[in-house]
């Protein structure tokens, strides 16, 4: 395609964890949010680098031929995400370092150094050191007799170089932070942190005896965490990936993050031992590891957050006076549609697989899990259905990046309860959000009750994920979400479905002919569309043709966006904006027409990326109960309207912020039309 109608995918990232950053450089948001902001921002950076710069670093190795759509090879990318990376750090340690932790101690909460705190909480930090830091720390030495130990992924170290005040030698140590100790030690005030590395550095005598210690640094190495399983038949997938977590820890470093007073001796005594290049040393000229201040978010502070809100359950889903919610009669009466986190999920989602587990009506549940909380009570309610003889299904996707260990732990779990778990499909990843419960309506006979998501099945994360839920009894998307699950659990081949788009199989030719049709009625033509990432070249091309056709294409896309919007003759009646706000935009919602003639609208668990429409099962529902369909306009309406956080991306590759006119806060707006919504259905 080329640099001018293709953005890099990882510049493209990079773009979206800047708006990420902005958001911590905002002085009008809450001082604890933005400390939260600051880590967001570290911690996606840490996995883009593990994941993302990894995969293009054994490219460069491998000396791989061939460029990404956008016409720049492994090289040229690498050389553009540091740059990029740099700018990023020093915009965060200004924010940091010259604004919020000044803005911190004015409000009482201190981060201090060791060395300004006074003698009385130096005596505190000591005693926490003796009691709580130096059973648990172990120094490593390098001599002949001991190699240069092993560092591991994402760990906070020293460096350390010690003298022999006899022999005059200077050998070098390391120091591990132990990660399982707070990143902070909170002095008895409880507003007062110290970082932990410091106290472990004002005491490195006691860890070093006798010898002289000459000077410490403080560094971070990042190594390549991607797993990749080679699927084949017969192979037992959890030994697979049991056996590929243990090496994910050794993989090759791809980052050193050092601090600027480390001296070039022990920079290249680190680059040596862990076989760096040198543009693979990140200089930090601030506190390494900002994923840490995420814990500074737990003090109770409520005047530097935003305010707490309790979400609504709505009516039709609410407790009766006679006791729990009659879940299944109301979804019997028609379509349910609730929209995470202003709808609770406890009182819906949770209570739907939960009063199904309960009822002595229902006879099965199927169920798909790809990440969830570690207390997750949809466990809970799965484990409980089984120990009453019902059938009980779940597929548990192993292959969910960095849940794959809690996965496995559940997966063990469910099965010791007598659920009957499966691991999906080989060679694809099922990222779908499906329930299914088939239950025994007397009269009535057998239905299928079904819940159809854009997000995970996580009660922590729906605290805080935008996201979309159907719940239906519709015969039809029951009969399609049986055969999905048929072909998940069994040897089925179905291919074809009665209203669900399925992928890998009808998803990506089902939209690319909606969007071919939208663009053949011209300027009468409208597509919006909202979603996470949009990278697929070939849909990309497709949206392009639709606007060259006069078709109006309007796009929400939260993070990565490799179309470019508004280039004449190719992309000028496209407009792309990115929300990033308190809650995480997680749903994918897609609409077709315009107000006045029959529209299509579609959720689901799948963004337009290659891996989504060909390499993962997902599964996508029309809504088509009208009433529901004016929720999505309204939310989508809301989005477009937004001028607090949106941004828009411009003819070229630039994300602008969109100037305060009105002052639309989608989230606030949102929240306050569910609570009116919630009152006005009482």
């Amino acid at each position: 395609m080329g640099s001018e109608r293709y953005r890099n995918r990882e510049l493209s990232w990079l773009d979206f964890n800047s708006r990420v950053l902005a958001l911590a450089e905002d002085v009008n948001l809450p001082l604890l949010e933005r400390a939260r902001f600051l880590s967001i921002w570290a911690s996606n950076l840490d996995e883009f680098f593990m994941v993302r710069v990894a995969g293009l670093k054994e490219l460069e190795a491998f000396g791989a031929h061939g460029n990404s759509p956008d016409g720049l090879g492994p090289t040229e990318q690498l050389n553009l995400i540091r740059e990029e990376t740099r700018r990023q750090h020093a915009r965060a340690h200004r924010a940091f370092s010259g604004d919020v932790a000044h803005a911190l101690s004015d409000a009482g909460i201190s981060l201090d150094g060791y060395d300004n705190v006074d003698d009385e909480d130096r005596g505190y930090l000591d005693a926490i050191f003796r009691e709580r830091v130096f059973p648990v720390v172990t120094p490593l030495a390098v001599d002949p007799a001991h190699p240069f130990p092993y560092i591991s992924n994402l760990s906070l170290n020293l460096a350390i170089l010690v003298r022999n005040p006899d022999t005059g030698v200077t050998r070098f140590a390391r120091v591990k932070v132990p990660p399982i100790l707070s990143r902070f030690v909170v002095l008895p005030d409880g507003e007062r942190y110290v970082p932990l590395e410091q106290v472990i550095a004002a005491h490195l005598d006691q860890l070093f005896p006798g010898m002289e210690v000459l000077e410490h640094h403080a560094f971070r190495v990042t190594r390549n965490a991607d797993i990749e399983i080679e699927e084949e038949e017969g192979d037992d997938l959890l030994a697979a990936i049991e056996s590929e977590l243990t090496r994910r820890g050794f993989g090759r470093v791809v980052r050193l993050e050092v601090t600027p007073s480390m001296t070039d001796d022990v920079l290249d005594l680190l680059v040596r031992e862990m076989n760096l290049a040198t543009d693979e040393v990140l200089v930090v000229d601030g506190p390494l590891d900002m994923a840490g201040l995420g814990v500074l978010t737990e003090i109770d502070r409520p005047d530097l957050m935003h305010d707490r809100w309790s979400w609504v359950t709505q009516p039709r889903l609410a407790p009766t006076p006679e006791g729990p919610a009659r879940i299944f009669p109301s979804i019997g009466e028609g379509d349910i549609l609730v929209h995470h986190p202003y709808d609770s999920f406890t009182s819906s989602v949770a209570a739907f697989i939960d009063q199904a587990a309960h009822d002595p009506k229902v006879l099965a549940i199927k169920q798909t899990l790809y990440r969830t909380s570690a207390n997750s009570p949809i466990i809970q309610s799965l484990m409980y259905a089984a120990r009453e003889g019902k059938q009980v299904v779940v597929l548990v996707e192993l292959k969910a990046r960095f849940d794959e260990e809690r996965n496995i732990e559940f997966a063990q779990r469910l099965e010791d309860e007598g659920v009957h778990v499966v691991y999906g499909v080989i060679g694809l990843k099922t990222h779908t959000k499906i329930a299914l419960v088939v239950r025994d309506d007397g009269d009535q006979g057998i239905k299928r009750y079904a819940h159809i998501g854009t997000g995970n099945y996580n009660d922590a994360t729906a605290r805080i994920y935008e996201d979309l839920g159907l719940f239906t009894v519709d015969p039809e998307i029951g009969a399609d979400l049986s055969d999905l699950f048929n072909y998940l659990t069994g040897y089925s081949q179905q291919t074809t479905y009665r209203k669900l788009l399925v992928s890998p199989t009808s998803f990506r030719s089902r939209i690319t002919q909606m969007i071919r049709d939208e663009a053949a009625r011209g300027t009468d033509g409208q597509i919006t569309m909202k979603m996470n990432s949009l990278v697929d070249e070939r849909l990309i091309e497709e949206l392009y043709a639709a606007s060259e056709a006069g078709c109006r294409v309007d796009l929400i896309v939260r993070g990565i966006c490799c179309l470019i919007p508004g280039v004449p003759a190719m992309s000028d009646n496209i407009t792309v904006r990115s929300i990033v706000g308190r809650y995480l935009e997680h749903s994918r919602i897609f609409r077709f027409g315009t107000r006045g003639r029959e529209r299509t609208y579609l959720i689901g668990s799948a963004d337009l990326m290659p891996r989504n429409l060909d390499r993962r099962v997902e599964a996508i529902t029309p809504v088509e109960d009208p009433d529901l369909q004016f929720r999505i306009d309204e939310i989508l309406e809301v989005l477009l309207a937004d001028d607090s956080l949106a941004w828009r991306l411009g003819p070229g590759i630039d994300w602008k912020k969109i100037p305060a006119e009105i002052g639309v806060d989608a989230h606030i707006t949102l929240r306050a039309l569910a609570e009116a919504r919630a009152a006005r259905e009482v």
